[in-house]
């Protein structure tokens, strides 16, 4: 039987290790292995959340509703300051093109320039997240209540204001006859977390002292409920926009005085926007992805700071801006699908 003699290759035909065979550098390989590793995660995240929400979907909060919040605006602005946080986001991603370009021209002035303007634009975000998650924990300001048929409803219209709290009963630091005031305390504060507590009753309120008030507030107006949750006679969608019957409902509730019937705000166990499994993929995947924002921030610093000292421009080329610019774009990229699948779907 006749042997198979092997082929020799000549070594100008072989791959001899002095170059890449991509045409790139080991540290661009490696930040792409890591990109997509990170991809990978970000994805099985977004598949869970896909099917948790599936699993679900009556109940499901809507964008609009959830966040409809501006800084010192109060409510009624739906997604806009959500929309403007992804609108910051994506300029820093063009001027960190324009850093990489620059870079290109060994342009070094240029490179600081732009990439303070991205370092700026990610500080941005960063503190647009936390004033987010901060107006999330601490919800709306009438919260999600139960109603006696145990269905669950998230409310919508004006709060009235909260005047003043009248002493009737001395605790251990108020006296009988005693006005307290928002000079004295915050007073809508106060009054959401003695509604939380069960410490509201037939319009009385029981102060952390142990005193109890009368409360003093101004009507709710355009008041609205919306069926969150199935209970004996309401189910999910219904939707009761007659105020008298929504406000009567409302109070009934309020002043039960029964802990735990209206629920403020979000955490990892409870949530006044839906289920409570919203809550745990909000907080951990904008929290993840928060945590990349914010490491690449630091990281664009660094980056920068060798730029200024000239570090690589002695080098000949401005490589490590270009393998930064990568991890900015993805992290960039990923919050178009988070805010997509969070805010739009």
């Amino acid at each position: 039987m006749a042997g198979h003699a092997s082929k020799q290759i000549d070594s100008k035909t072989l791959w001899g290790g002095q170059m890449s065979p991509f045409s790139t550098s080991y540290g661009k390989l490696m930040m792409w292995f890591f990109l997509v590793s990170d991809a990978l995660t970000f994805g099985g995240l977004l598949i869970a959340y896909g099917f948790t929400r599936h699993s679900c979907q009556d109940a499901w909060p809507i964008g609009e509703e959830t966040f409809n919040s501006l800084p010192f605006l109060g409510h009624g602005y739906p997604l806009i300051y959500v929309a403007l946080m992804t609108f910051i986001l994506i300029v820093s991603s063009v001027t960190m093109v324009l850093a990489v370009e620059a870079g290109h021209r060994m342009d070094k002035k240029g490179v600081v320039k732009w990439m303070i303007a991205t370092i700026i634009g990610g500080f941005f975000f960063v503190g647009s997240q936390a004033w987010e998650w901060s107006h999330f924990i601490h919800g709306s300001e009438f919260g999600k209540i139960e109603l006696e048929d145990g269905s669950m409803a998230i409310v919508k219209g004006h709060f009235g204001e909260v005047e003043n709290f009248t002493i009737f009963e001395a605790g251990r630091h108020h006296k009988v006859g005693d006005q307290i005031t928002s000079d004295d305390m915050d007073l809508d504060h106060e009054y959401r977390h003695a509604i939380a507590e069960g410490h509201v009753e037939n319009n009385v309120i029981t102060l952390h002292d142990g005193s109890k008030a009368n409360i003093s507030k101004k009507d709710n107006e355009h008041m609205e409920l919306m069926i969150k949750t199935d209970g004996g006679e309401r189910k999910i969608g219904d939707h009761i926009k007659d105020h008298d019957l929504a406000a009567e409902l409302y109070n009934k509730t309020v002043n039960a005085g029964v802990k735990g019937n209206v629920i403020f705000g979000a955490n990892l166990e409870q949530n006044e926007y839906g289920p409570q499994q919203y809550g745990q993929f909000f907080f951990f995947i904008t929290g993840f992805h928060g945590f990349h924002v914010f490491s690449g921030v630091i990281i664009n610093i660094i980056i920068c700071l060798g730029v200024i000292r000239g570090v690589y421009h002695k080098r000949g080329h401005y490589e490590m801006v270009e393998k930064t610019g990568l991890y900015w774009h993805f992290v960039d990229l990923v919050w178009v699908f988070v805010f997509t699948f969070f805010y739009l779907v």
